[in-house]
């Protein structure tokens, strides 16, 4: 899930994106966040192992969805 949707509604319908589409999306093992399929290493925390199954893919949208964004970004820190 992209860490500049803050709001609710449009983490849900993210989070609805990513659930019908699960193939294209895997899970960061280190962080948890949702990256596309092709990714080689995680944008957040640089990790390279991840989850693709689409079961894992699907739950960790959900959770990601049902709770407040904590990413911290470049616009935070300026």
């Amino acid at each position: 899930m992209s860490a500049h949707d803050h709001k609710p509604d449009s983490r849900l319908k993210q989070a609805e994106k990513i659930a019908t589409h699960p193939e294209q999306y895997k899970v960061c093992e280190g962080c948890g966040s949702i990256v596309v399929a092709r990714a080689i290493t995680c944008p957040s925390c640089h990790a390279y192992l991840f989850d693709a199954t689409s079961v894992r893919v699907i739950a960790q949208a959900k959770e990601l969805a049902l709770r407040a964004a904590n990413s911290v970004l470049a616009s935070d820190l300026s």
